[in-house]
């Protein structure tokens, strides 16, 4: 029985919502809801059983929650996942045509949608975009998710979802699929080196492939050898790729299984393997294989990390969770995995501990009397915190007459005291300025946060101008995203008022001078506990954080906190400076890969770097990334013209 136009314009509406659906064509899509069947599953209910033969559908969860699980023990099964609104499972079915490596139980009451496959997989096989959602999926670096909407208001974000199959170690014997569907990249022989950076960077890929006349392989050029040959080596980037590109190219059959992929790689000490078509150079290259995709293939998906955070049961249980999320972090630096990816993975992770947390507390004080939405500020809050540094937060609640709020204080720092403390035992030390939700005067209703930004943008003193600079970043985590939306209006709306702020906060931006002295040696620490060390926070991160957030509310971007995706979208805005943003983006991703390695090595924040301990490579690369930091701030001094602020 078809679904009646009612019921298939409801399926549509929703699909329409969520990835991979909403990357189809709307007649596509609507053809697609004709065909789906709606199921009601009681709660305990199985949909399908480990084992169990692939059904003729995969699914969505239109409502409700459905949970995998690894049930090979009975008695102990292993939570995968936990799938509720727009998540799709049971993908095991319309990939690999395999028996379910997983067991899916409803935890309540739900609906779910079921796809039929025939009438999917023509879809599947013509749109590119939708095949790299299913093949590669998000922690292979795809780039639809779930996005949060307005049903988000009282959970994290939600951004880390995978389908079954992708959450479990492959054996040795299993084919590879993770990563192969993407599309070559690839440029011909006496291609310039600028040209092939050029396609690399739209292709938002690490490595290109260089192919003859018959697209044969017969090199590959990494960022690792743009970085070492070009940017701090003799090779000028107007040369043929043929001078920096690794040969000849190691070669593999099109599916190898986890243990061939494993066994070329060591074998011939690479990180990329060139899949051809009958395996050999003499054939046509058609996908790359990468040690990023193994890494991830066995297992290594931090979207379990994620589940086991919202599913367990006892906050006792984040810091071990938290402790593996650091060789997660580990993992993905040595592999050279692309840091705005990693910086998101962690971001995720935090957060999540940081929800669950908040719902740890919440059963301790009970329920909030007031509405209210947890704020991540500094590094957390711009999606920048990859080691865990001191955290940085802030709570606002809803506005109510003044006993009220007063009684909703107390609760709220209360609150706020019992999730600083489980952070700190998940590794993040409390903010030695105390700037943190815990502390009463940064636990406000919204019309005092209203006031306190009123104060710092019309009367910007140096005190103003730090605390600016500080909770500017800041960022919804947790309850009503609302609360946080109405403060961005009401701090643009005034910054437009008072035209003298933000020329101070560019000024201030200028307080930390380019890092490197006359004689281009770096500006390291005169005395104290850190003497003769370079401290990279300061001196080379921060100027580009500061000139960035000036920058981002000058062109009134709200809700992009983070660095380098702020230059990116200014990039977009400026095309006169696209070029210059673009710079400072990427000094900005090196600069964090350098602190994240550094604090890893010396269990430690990494903020201070001995030059004397990095070789020749490593500080001419440092040293290149220093360059758009005197080039923005001499374009804030023109733009805000604060030669006239004296």
């Amino acid at each position: 029985m078809k679904p009646s136009n009612a019921i298939q314009e409801r399926v549509f509406e929703f699909l329409n919502q969520y990835p991979p659906f909403n990357l189809i064509q709307e007649e596509k899509l609507r053809q697609l809801a004709a065909q789906v069947r709606v199921l009601y599953l009681e709660p305990e209910q199985v949909l399908f059983t480990q084992n169990d033969s692939a059904h003729a559908y995969f699914y969505v969860v239109r409502q409700g929650s459905v949970r995998l699980e690894h049930t090979a023990d009975v008695e102990k099964p292993r939570l995968l996942d936990v799938c509720d609104e727009g998540d799709v499972f049971g993908v095991r079915a319309l990939l690999a045509k395999k028996p379910y490596s997983s067991t899916a139980t409803a935890s309540e009451e739900s609906l779910v949608y079921a796809i039929p496959i025939a009438t999917f997989e023509p879809v599947l096989n013509t749109n590119a975009e939708v095949a790299l959602y299913f093949a590669a999926g998000f922690a292979a670096g795809g780039t639809a998710q779930r996005q949060p909407t307005m049903h988000d208001t009282n959970k994290a974000r939600i951004g880390l979802r995978t389908q079954v199959g992708h959450t479990q170690s492959p054996s040795l014997d299993e084919v590879v699929k993770v990563g192969t569907a993407k599309e070559l990249t690839y440029c011909t022989q006496g291609t310039s080196i600028r040209l092939a950076a050029q396609i690399m960077s739209d292709k938002n890929s690490s490595f290109i492939v260089v192919v003859d006349a018959q697209q044969h392989p017969i090199g590959i050029i990494t960022d690792t050898d743009l970085r070492k040959q070009v940017v701090a080596g003799p090779v000028a980037i107007q040369d043929p790729v043929e001078q920096i590109m690794s040969k000849p190219v190691v070669t593999i059959a099109p599916e190898p299984t986890m243990a061939d992929a494993l066994i070329a790689m060591i074998r011939n000490k690479v990180k990329h393997l060139c899949i051809t078509q009958d395996g050999t150079i003499n054939s046509k290259a058609t996908r790359v294989l990468t040690e990023h995709d193994l890494l991830l293939a066995q297992g290594n998906n931090p979207a379990v990390l994620i589940a086991e955070i919202r599913q367990t049961k006892s906050v006792d249980s984040l810091p071990g969770i938290r402790d593996r999320a650091e060789e997660l972090l580990q993992k993905y630096l040595e592999q050279e995995v692309n840091i705005a990816f990693v910086a998101n993975i962690i971001t995720e992770i935090n957060d999540a501990i940081i929800v669950r947390a908040l719902q740890h507390a919440e059963a301790i004080v009970g329920e909030p009397p007031l509405r209210y939405c947890w704020l991540s500020i500094g590094s957390e809050g711009r999606e920048e915190q990859l080691l865990r540094t001191d955290q940085d937060n802030a709570l606002v609640f809803e506005n109510r007459h003044a006993a009220e709020e007063k009684e909703a204080q107390t609760y709220f720092t209360k609150l706020a005291t019992i999730v600083n403390d489980v952070l700190v035992n998940c590794g993040l030390e409390k903010c030695p300025a105390n700037m943190m939700a815990s502390n009463p005067q940064w636990c406000q209703p919204l019309h005092v946060w209203e006031q306190y930004f009123y104060n710092w943008i019309h009367e910007p003193t140096e005190e103003a101008l730090l605390h600016s600079s500080i909770f500017f970043d800041y960022r919804p985590v947790y309850g009503d995203y609302s609360l946080s939306r109405k403060l961005t209006d009401y701090i643009y709306q005034h910054i437009q008022k008072e035209k003298i702020f933000l020329p101070y906060l560019a000024k201030h931006a200028l307080q930390s001078p380019p890092p490197l002295s006359f004689f281009r040696n770096f500006i390291v620490e005169r005395g104290g506990e850190h003497k003769d060390e370079f401290d990279i926070k300061l001196r080379a991160m921060t100027p580009l954080i500061d000139a960035a957030r000036v920058l981002t509310l000058d062109n009134r971007i709200a809700e992009e906190n983070n660095t380098f995706k702020r230059f990116e979208r200014l990039a977009k805005l400026e095309p006169q400076n696209a070029e210059l943003y673009k710079e400072a983006a990427m000094a900005y991703e090196i600069m964090m890969r350098f602190r994240a390695l550094s604090g890893l090595r010396n269990q430690n924040s990494g903020r201070y770097l001995n030059p004397n301990q990095l070789n020749k490579l490593e500080r001419q690369a440092l040293r290149n990334t220093f360059k758009p930091i005197s080039d923005i701030q001499e374009l804030l001094q023109v733009r805000f013209q604060l030669s006239y602020l004296g």
